[in-house]
């Protein structure tokens, strides 16, 4: 592996990815904690290589970032990919906490956040996650709204996703995201995904069809000397989705079962997922690997686009 030019921060560059910064080629981040708090080994491992591989197959380079015993890792080896997959005690770590891992040599995945801030140091400008965080719902009570939407007004860094998680308030998460600036556009809808399922029933603030008007878009805030992230909500596939109303049941059930045993901060999320995954027999959990990819697949399209 490469050591980065800067000699204060410790981190380093996998193989393929020091290879393919050395030859301009485009790139595309990846978090962890959807290896480490995502899915069960061994089908997280599964998942992650089947990722990277779709992008490669589109003509970019797969960027899967986590801290390692105190090192920021801007891709990682398949040995260290298969070490992380197994992992326990992982921490996750955002904005507040990432550095708290590089300082105290601990091993953490990133969540969005984190990974918008690596990827930004690295200098790659795309970066594909399958849902962002937002305002929760009751945050009005409980004031958890995730880092995730204040790194998106700060970084420069395009999030390709599948909208906000379902089991959040949406529309308080797009109003959010308006009052800090975040352009959100929805690729090739008029309405606002909500992960499992196409359709939100909100409407997008922006629409865009091709990733090459992704990239002029981008391309015209840099001129303007627009700061921040932009959003790209991408729908999950049709034939992959689970419909809201459906899908509405699950959470209301998984919120009570959370409010029930007291779940707070960082565990809300992992509980939420987890209690969908049992109440849909796996059926989350399929839809969520098929809207990942499909994500990775369009990322790497707005990467080509930005480099042509």
């Amino acid at each position: 592996m490469n050591a980065s030019a800067d000699p204060t921060l410790p981190i380093v560059y996998s193989k393929e990815v020091a290879a393919a910064k050395q030859a301009g080629r485009p790139l595309v981040a990846l978090e962890s904690t959807i290896i480490t708090h995502g899915m069960p080994y061994p089908g997280n491992l599964d998942m992650a290589r089947s990722v990277e591989a779709i992008i490669r197959q589109a003509g970019a380079v797969p960027v899967t970032i986590a801290v390692i015993r105190g090192t920021l890792h801007v891709g990682l080896e398949d040995c260290e990919l298969q070490d992380l997959a197994k992992a326990r005690d992982v921490l996750k770590l955002s904005r507040a906490d990432l550095a708290f891992a590089v300082a105290l040599g601990r091993t953490g995945a990133t969540t969005v956040a984190a990974t918008m801030i690596a990827a930004s140091r690295a200098g790659i400008d795309v970066f594909a996650t399958g849902g962002i965080g937002g305002v929760h719902r009751g945050a009005e009570e409980s004031f958890d709204i995730s880092a995730d939407l204040e790194e998106l007004a700060k970084t420069p860094v395009i999030v390709v996703c599948a909208g906000a998680k379902a089991i959040l308030d949406i529309p308080k998460t797009l109003e959010v995201l308006e009052t800090r600036g975040v352009p959100v556009v929805t690729y090739g809808s008029d309405d606002f995904p909500a992960f499992w399922s196409r359709a939100s029933g909100y409407p997008s603030p922006l629409r865009l069809d091709a990733p090459q008007q992704v990239a002029a878009f981008q391309a015209a805030r840099t001129s303007l000397g627009i700061e921040g992230g932009m959003l790209v909500a991408n729908p999950v596939p049709s034939a992959d989705e689970i419909p809201r109303e459906e899908m509405e049941t699950f959470i209301q059930t998984a919120l009570k079962a959370a409010d029930e045993q007291a779940v707070t901060a960082k565990a809300v999320t992992p509980f939420l997922l987890d209690h969908i995954f049992h109440q849909t027999s796996g059926r989350s959990l399929k839809t969520n690997i098929a809207l990942v990819e499909n994500n990775a697949r369009l990322a790497a399209e707005i990467a080509l686009a930005l480099k042509a």
